[in-house]
């Protein structure tokens, strides 16, 4: 017997007497044997990577103690057990072999990472692409958010939500149901949708929605945009428009004066358009309309009191009572003064008096005037301004066809070109008049409803047309200064103002070849009028008739003076 053999058969007969139990004795036989233990066989079975059953022996004030069965502990960060209920001596808990043997020669477990195996798992063999899983938003990503699904899954930024994301931060923290959009087996990758199923809601919302809603419903809506024309607001499903006309009764310039995205209404059902999806919203029909009685309220001629709220080019918005306004034309602003800018007369916030001159219920107007609770100076018109007065007025414009004159504040008249000479052709007012001068004139006529009155300066003498055969008959000589030379004449203006043609064929009894070279400006001149036209106002004149005749008469001198030197010769001789 060999020394080995001695020694195992004496330790073998201690165990024989000692009170080892059956599992123990074998171990320490197979140690004496050369043997592995089991403990040893299972190490070495096992593998990281899998998923093992262990209990919890320890806790500490980091880390989880679990037995497994092998032959050291495992750690678990504490961290790991988000339930506090798992945290209990001798408890049953799964978790993920990491490592066989970590620095400190211990295995390395990991709970966590059981619980995404097991999930993925779950996943793989229980879930398809478009299943909805439940998952917590956890960090953000290049592109999107990381979502905890059990085990971590991407969700793209255009699937987050159907609507417009200012700030993904706000989802971190969230738990959300998720569409499964895409799962790679070979990458465990696991790509998810938050938008479908919102898409998927917001349909089967808003077709039950359509269903179930009438006109004149009322409902609460949420602010989702705000336009120039109106509001769009979510029905909790589908979405309707808000119209800036039917915000309120009251005149405004922009939906935002009245509401701010995000903000909860309650607006009418209006109109359902079924097929395209579409309603219409009210929110002052609400309320009882203003206008309904406003014929009765205000009648023309009432004189009502109210605030300037809005100015514009044309006039000014009164403000008479809550939702009722009324504009003030600038023409029915002041009897006196051309207004041109509201401004000149009034101010945003200004307290007025004003009269009602009509009411139009059905486009929603009202028509005011604040000059109108002052003295008309067009009243009493006709008696100050009789025809026939003679009056002296200020310039105060020109136009083509005139000059207007102030008779006094508000009263204007006019002078039209045609009335301002006799016998001058004017082509523009500013040849014989200048704005801010004093001008003499008599009144034409008077129009009070048209508030019109035309003057005249020419009829303050009298018209040297009228009596022309009699002061300048055809055949008569006439003196005047050249005014214009032509290339088929000159005018001439004579001593009563008057202008009359010399035509080219009448210049001269002298050939020549320009006017020029016969007469010019400002040339005196004598001639002899051949032509008169009353009623175009027209006198033709003719120099070469004069000198014609004047060379007859000079002849007929020298002709009568020869014979009678001939007859003093005669006598002398």
């Amino acid at each position: 017997m060999t020394k080995q053999t001695a020694l195992s058969w004496g330790i073998s007969n201690v165990l024989d007497d000692v009170e080892f139990n059956e599992k123990d004795a074998n171990e320490f036989r197979n140690l004496l044997d050369g043997k592995e233990t089991s403990e040893d066989s299972s190490l070495s079975l096992m593998t990281a990577g899998q998923i093992l059953t262990g209990q919890i022996v320890e806790i500490t004030k980091d880390f989880v103690i679990v037995d497994v069965g092998l032959k050291s502990e495992g750690l678990v960060p504490l961290s790991e057990f988000t339930d506090p209920e798992e945290l209990e001596l001798s408890k049953q808990v799964e978790v993920f072999l990491d490592k066989t043997e970590g620095e400190d020669g211990q295995i390395v477990l990991s709970k966590e990472k059981a619980r995404r195996q097991r999930q993925w798992e779950h996943i793989v063999n229980n879930c398809d692409e478009g299943s909805i899983v439940k998952g917590k938003v956890i960090r953000k990503v290049k592109g999107g958010l990381m979502v905890d699904i059990g085990m971590e899954a991407f969700l793209p930024g255009s699937q987050i939500d159907n609507k417009r994301i200012k700030n993904l931060d706000e989802f971190i923290g969230k738990i959300y149901d998720f569409k499964i959009l895409k799962i790679n087996i070979d990458r465990k990758n696991i790509v998810v949708s938050r938008r479908e199923l919102l898409e998927e809601e917001r349909l089967s919302k808003k077709t039950e929605l359509l269903e179930n809603i009438h006109e004149g419903d009322l409902r609460t809506g949420v602010v989702k945009n705000i336009t120039d024309f109106g509001v769009f607001l979510d029905l909790d499903g589908i979405d309707g428009l808000l119209h800036i006309t039917d915000m309120t009764w009251k005149r405004i310039k922009h939906p935002s004066e009245m509401v701010e995205l995000g903000q909860e209404l309650q607006v009418m059902i209006l109109s359902i358009d079924r097929e395209k999806g579409r309603v219409a919203l009210g929110l002052k029909q609400k309320d009882s309309n203003p206008w309904e009685a406003i014929e009765q309220k205000y009648p023309p001629g009432t004189k009502i009191k109210g605030k300037i709220v809005n100015l514009v080019s044309y006039g000014a918005f009164i403000e008479i009572e809550s939702g009722i306004e009324g504009l003030i034309h600038i023409s029915e602003m002041s009897w006196t003064k051309n207004v041109t800018d509201p401004s000149e007369i009034v101010q945003i916030g200004d307290e007025v008096e004003a009269i009602v001159l009509s009411v139009q219920k059905e486009d929603g107007k009202i028509s005011l005037g604040i000059k109108q609770s002052e003295h008309n100076p067009w009243e009493d018109v006709e008696s100050k301004y009789p025809i026939g007065t003679n009056v002296t007025a200020e310039i105060r414009n020109l136009t083509n066809y005139g000059a207007f004159v102030e008779l006094e504040p508000g009263v204007d008249g006019l002078i039209h070109i045609s009335d301002l000479s006799w016998i001058k052709k004017v082509s523009h007012p500013s040849e014989v008049l200048k704005k801010g001068d004093k001008v003499d004139a008599i009144v034409l006529s008077v129009d009070k409803e048209s508030k019109k009155i035309t003057l005249g300066v020419k009829q303050l003498s009298s018209n040297p047309w009228e009596d022309i055969e009699k002061t300048m008959p055809v055949g008569s000589l006439v003196k005047g200064f050249v005014t214009k030379t032509t290339a088929f004449g000159a005018f001439v203006q004579l001593e009563n103002g008057i202008e009359a043609l010399i035509h080219v064929t009448e210049i001269s009894d002298q050939p020549f070849a320009k006017v020029e070279e016969v007469i010019k400006k400002d040339d005196e001149v004598t001639a002899k009028v051949i032509k008169l036209d009353p009623e175009h106002k027209k006198i033709a004149l003719s120099i070469k008739e004069y000198l014609v005749e004047k060379n007859q008469i000079n002849r007929d001198d020298i002709v009568v003076g020869k014979s009678e030197e001939e007859e003093e010769t005669e006598e002398e001789k």
